[in-house]
């Protein structure tokens, strides 16, 4: 969108509203009437102050690109939210010029959701400030400032302290699809409710039983809700997340998944047990090497995975797979009048994404399901294990077993692994390109191709413009995503219990004692919401649910991060009552290419299949447009699609809007373009051999 029309129609829009209240007579200019002025005029103000600054930007923000054809980079992500922002408060704007002397015309809810935007423009223009930074700092093109810790302890202590809150009510997911604002009103609910109940002495649906009595004033009352938010993403542990997470894996939700989504033949979980194999050589298929199963922290151990697919493909039904699954009886619809499938010459191995910290395939089937049956192909899900129990590197341990496995034992998934892609979103995006280095690196075959949905392959706290959006994402705040960091690195080594996987009777009969003692309250609770919301008990924690901006004596105790940024004199940033706590992730394994991988040297990704990457709105996309840029330099095949107006994690959210849908058609036409490439002739299938040489 134009800019420049954008700020001409918001200058148009303060006028009409300041001419408005301007003849308002003194009988009608109420307090509200009052507040609904005064937030045009700071409006206003950030307007005029802002437009030469996004000039600035659109000058200059293509330099950061992957390529002309796929702009995308975390500078046009900062402009793109901040005219978002901007178009919503014209249209507000327009409504009140429009509406004010209507009999309907609801003044107090206008004037709260004016002053919203108001608070939300004014922490983007600190944010757009901060980007500024940015871009004077590093050199053109670059991203990321990976050597200025400064920079990036100066971004930290900002998101510790800067409010959040605003983008978490009212204008919660402004910047997304209009679709999916509904859903994301959903999940911020579901958490600020769960999270008032976690810790009580019940199973996890017990606790989801008592967030639905308490969830009534989040409804009615969006400061209440982001304020609450904003708690919640700063200051829980790991153990919230992973349970909350985790509640996507219970049976009833897996259940409707399920029939939601397209119904498969096949659909059973695997356990592997620890057993060394042999794979040859890509070099020389002749030669062989050994592949040991994981070992990290506590030794060998089986690997968990999930077989999935459309058509009954020969054999999926064969005893020594059966003899390895984890169902019984294995789910597989076998009619007998109808014959099995020959073996599809393509595989597709998947793995999922959570933060390394949570999830499995049984979260993500309903994608699984559906691409199953557009490409017609088998699909293996790896459900490795997970941390802070299972620190780096036990995940790509098990990953790793689990491709040369599936390389090794086609036979039985329905495959002849002509063709092998994998796939993966997030974290599960990371550890398709590291399994490939290791492939690389330890001499076997490597897949022939990778999609990787929005990875994380910098897992660092460094600043980068893209990471900015950290402050606003509903579901990826910077504290959360230096949480899984963290726990990935082993530097989080807090025992923490997996959720249970299914709750069964008893344990609802177990809980129901405590949920009837809980009615009162809960009940009680939600009825005070409508009578006070400021009041409403059950909180955790005593919150103040109007931003303020710091004083002397606090900005001084944690060092005044205005002071460090260097704002424009007379503008600060709103500061929140209740700080973050981030740890930074200091810690050099941080720095492990096979963490890392953007960090990695050319000699461990040279000999990387195509790599197609998928991105959005999303605080990583900056980690794709850097990664796709390097493998460029070198010479490797790479494409990068950046899909718009859809959140970090929009394969999960397919079928809930127009765009989700045509982003993950866009993942399904990468990986058909793998597996309809033609494969070396004169070649063994399992033991094609690549025309790259191991590290």
């Amino acid at each position: 969108m134009d800019y420049k029309l954008v700020f001409a129609s918001l200058k148009q829009t303060c006028e009409d509203n300041i001419s408005l209240f301007s003849e308002l007579s003194d009988s009608t200019y109420s307090p509200a009437t009052q507040r609904l002025a005064t937030c045009i005029k700071q409006i206003q103000e950030h307007g005029q102050a802002l437009e030469p600054v996004v000039a600035s930007f659109t000058a200059v923000y293509h330099h950061y690109d992957f390529d002309a054809q796929m702009p995308g980079n975390g500078y046009r992500s900062l402009v793109k939210v901040l005219l978002s922002c901007l178009l919503h408060i014209i249209q507000k704007g327009q409504y009140i010029v429009a509406n004010h002397g209507s009999a309907f015309f609801r003044e107090e809810h206008n004037a709260a959701e004016m002053e919203a935007y108001c608070s939300a423009l004014c922490q983007l223009r600190a944010l757009l400030h901060l980007a500024q930074r940015l871009i004077n700092d590093n050199h053109c093109g670059q991203l990321y400032s990976l050597h200025d810790r400064e920079l990036s302890n100066c971004f930290v202590q900002e998101y510790s302290s800067m409010h959040k809150a605003c983008f978490y009510g009212r204008c919660l997911g402004f910047q997304f699809s209009p679709q999916l604002r509904p859903f994301l009103q959903t999940v911020v609910i579901s958490m600020v409710s769960y999270g008032e109940t976690f810790g009580k002495q019940q199973s996890g649906l017990g606790i989801a039983a008592l967030s639905l009595l308490t969830s009534g004033k989040y409804v009615i009352d969006p400061e209440l809700r982001g304020a609450e938010f904003e708690r919640i993403t700063q200051n829980l542990d790991m153990r919230f997340w992973k349970s909350f997470w985790n509640l996507t894996e219970s049976g009833l939700i897996t259940g409707f998944t399920r029939m939601a989504s397209n119904q498969v033949q096949v659909n059973f979980p695997l356990t592997i047990p620890p057993v060394a194999l042999r794979l040859p050589l890509a070099s020389d298929p002749s030669l062989s090497i050994t592949v040991s199963p994981p070992v990290a922290h506590w030794g060998p151990g089986p690997v968990h995975m999930r077989l999935i697919s459309y058509d009954l493909r020969d054999g999926q039904d064969s005893e020594e797979l059966l003899a390895l699954s984890r169902s019984d009886p294995p789910s597989i619809v076998h009619l007998p009048w109808v014959q099995p499938q020959p073996r599809s010459p393509s595989l597709l191995i998947h793995f999922h994404g959570g933060g390394f910290v949570a999830q499995t395939s049984k979260s993500h089937e309903n994608y699984l399901r559906s691409w199953s049956k557009l490409m017609s192909v088998p699909i293996l899900s790896v459900d490795y294990s997970l941390s802070p129990e299972a620190p780096f590197p036990r995940a790509l341990e098990e990953c790793f077993y689990a491709y040369c496995w599936a390389l090794k034992n086609c036979h039985l998934l329905g495959s002849t692994a002509e063709r092998v892609c994998l796939a993966g979103d997030s974290a599960g995006g990371n550890l398709c390109i590291t399994v490939s280095m290791k492939a690389l690196s330890t001499g076997i075959r490597v897949a022939d191709g990778i999609m990787a949905a929005y990875p994380a392959t910098l897992l660092t706290t460094d600043a980068s413009p893209s990471r900015l959006l950290t402050l606003i994402d509903p579901l990826l705040p910077l504290g959360v995503l230096a949480k899984c960091l963290n726990a990935y690195a082993g530097v989080d080594s807090d025992a923490v219990t997996p959720a249970a996987e299914c709750p069964n009777l008893s344990a609802f009969c177990r809980d129901t004692a405590v949920l009837l003692g809980d009615l009162t309250q809960g009940a009680s609770n939600w009825i005070q919401s409508f009578l006070g919301p400021a009041r409403a008990s059950g909180s955790s924690s005593s919150l103040a649910l109007t931003p303020r901006r710091a004083s002397t004596s606090s900005a001084h105790a944690r060092g005044d991060p205005t002071e460090a940024v260097g704002y424009p004199e007379g503008f600060a940033p709103l500061r929140s009552e209740s700080l973050a706590f981030v740890n930074l992730t200091s810690c050099p394994l941080i720095r492990n290419p096979f963490v890392s991988p953007l960090l990695a040297p050319e000699a461990l990704l040279r000999g990387l299949p195509p790599v197609h990457i998928a991105s959005a709105l999303d605080a990583l996309l900056d980690d794709s447009v850097m990664f796709a840029k390097k493998l460029r330099a070198m010479g490797q095949p790479v494409s990068l699609t950046v899909v718009e107006d859809l959140p970090h994690g929009f394969l999960s959210l397919s079928q809930l809007a127009k765009e989700t849908d045509v982003a993950t058609d866009v993942c399904v036409a990468r990986m058909r373009e793998i597996f309809h490439q033609e494969p070396p002739k004169d070649t063994k299938p399992a033991e094609r051999p690549q025309n790259h040489a191991p590290s």
